[in-house]
């Protein structure tokens, strides 16, 4: 097989060049790369046992295009690679694709959940349900008889007892929790949501987008301020069968606004016959007035005021993985359970593991304690304070990182360019926008070539991956979002970007 694989090369050789790199180019010939051909006898001998020769082979025809391409972008300017370094580009990648992922990140932005870096991350607890999930799990099979069984319910189990619903559903993300539960209005059913709630959330998806997508008829009522009870009735008059509720967790409306209240408007729709949904978006499962912040209306208070299901998110103040959840009556949750979409909807079961692990802190009132959102969020500026400090005294105190002589007490001393300030860092993720939380950073002045940007754009090259952002013209890494294992790794790679910010300063 490997012989027939390899032979597979020599139709590319006639195409590249054969010639060893060695032979000298004739003047005023054009660089071309070297054969596949010439670029396998080099590569082979380093290949791990058991590649399958087609992979190698593939990435060789790769990497020679890739150069091909590079000499013919300026051909007389650009000198061709030597096969050597080709078949180095060759293994490396081999090697990559091969392993696991690299690029772990420190979140140093004082965005708790970061859309951009994965939003929550996840509980110790919940990695290790993960990584148990990926073996075999008792899936679909019940342990006493040995026979096919109910999926997976241990996360369905922990919503219902977390949030008072009478049954719970899991699907893979929050539009598409919304998605399957308007359906319930059924094919050109009529939906009802206030011109106020009629939000964009992530990726451009937009909730008439939703809705439509569903099958069913948007009906808008009110305005975009103020939306009464009545304007509700109309349209319940008029025969819709859902009442869609969305809470504006990615953004805030103030000054002359109005909006009816949860259980008055579930029993007028109840009135009418129609069902209501209350589409909470970021879902918080602890009272957030607690930890400082504004009160976000919990999945149980919602159905304690008469929703007949609950939508949200389990990625952002969940904590978890990505997911979307379902709460509400039992009977409406069985509908959604035979829906052809839920299937396509639903997690795989490393997700559903996670996602159960997460919740079981919540239920043993653990989740303050080891969930890393809700500890960032807990956490006293005190604390973060000493950490901070601890952090800049690490840089401060490594060679190299000093930003020149400064004068005190008429001596030359080096001048610290790491300092602990005050701060605020905010939730994100779409979560209590506006809302912010005392916070403490470690700011460092980058004077000189590129300033604080080029210092940030070091530290995303290197490894950790670390995130920062910039304020008053000094890059700042706020350690709220950053978990307290992770401190040591900060100061390090600060340090090493520190040096290299000075090497290009000095030309080097």
């Amino acid at each position: 097989m490997a012989d027939r694989a390899d032979a597979d090369t020599t139709s590319d050789a006639a195409d590249d060049a054969t010639l060893p790199s060695s032979r000298p180019r004739r003047l005023g010939s054009r660089p071309r790369p070297p054969s596949v051909e010439r670029l396998l006898t080099l590569v082979r001998p380093r290949r791990p046992p058991g590649q399958d020769p087609q992979a190698l082979v593939a990435t060789c025809r790769m990497v020679v295009q890739a150069e091909r391409a590079r000499l013919a972008a300026s051909p007389d300017a650009t000198p061709a690679r030597s096969p050597e370094a080709l078949a180095d580009d060759v293994i490396a990648l081999l090697e990559a694709w091969a392993g696991p992922p690299t690029g772990t990140v420190i979140n140093a932005t004082g965005v708790i959940i970061h859309t951009n870096l994965g939003r929550a991350p996840w509980a110790d607890e919940a990695v290790a349900a993960a990584i148990a999930a990926s073996g075999s799990l008792l899936l679909e099979l019940d342990r006493a008889s040995g026979r096919r069984g109910a999926r997976f319910r241990a996360a369905e189990e922990h919503l219902i007892a977390l949030t008072g619903g009478a049954d719970a559903l899991l699907v893979n993300n929050n539009a598409a929790a919304v998605a399957l539960a308007v359906g319930l209005a059924g094919r050109g059913g009529r939906v009802v949501v206030s011109r106020g709630e009629l939000v964009e959330i992530g990726g451009g998806v937009r909730i008439p987008e939703i809705v439509r997508r569903a099958g069913a008829r948007l009906v808008e009522v009110g305005t975009t301020n103020r939306t009464r009870a009545v304007d509700y009735a109309v349209a319940l008059d008029a025969g819709a069968t859902v009442v869609l509720r969305v809470h504006p967790s990615n953004f805030v409306q103030s000054g002359f606004t109005e909006s009816p209240d949860a259980r008055s408007l579930a029993e007028l729709a109840h009135r009418h016959g129609a069902i209501v949904i209350d589409d909470l978006g970021s879902g918080a499962l602890l009272p957030t007035d607690l930890f400082g912040l504004a009160h976000e209306p919990t999945p149980a208070e919602r159905l304690a005021a008469g929703a007949d299901l609950v939508t949200f998110s389990g990625d952002k103040l969940v904590g978890g993985p990505q997911a979307g959840f379902i709460v509400g009556r039992a009977d409406l949750i069985a509908r959604l359970r035979r829906d052809p979409l839920a299937r396509a909807m639903r997690p795989d079961k490393v997700t559903l593991a996670a996602v159960a692990a997460t919740l079981g802190l919540f239920r043993a009132g653990l989740a303050a304690e080891r969930i890393p959102v809700w500890r960032m969020i807990a956490a006293s500026v005190e604390s973060l304070r000493d950490r901070a400090q601890v952090v800049a005294d690490a840089v401060n105190g490594a060679p190299g990182t000093r930003t020149g002589p400064a004068t005190s007490a008429g001596r030359p001393v080096p001048e610290a360019v790491a300092k602990a300030i005050d701060t605020t860092a905010t939730l994100g993720g779409g979560s209590l926008p506006g809302e912010r939380l005392a916070s403490v950073a470690v700011a460092i002045s980058a004077p000189g070539a590129g300033g604080p940007e080029r210092l940030l754009a070091f530290l995303r090259a290197g490894e950790p991956v670390v995130v920062g952002r910039i304020e008053n013209r000094r890059a700042l890494f706020d350690l709220r979002s950053v978990t307290p294992i992770d401190d040591a790794a900060l100061s390090r790679a600060i340090v090493s970007a520190l040096r290299g910010h000075a090497a290009v300063g000095r030309g080097r």
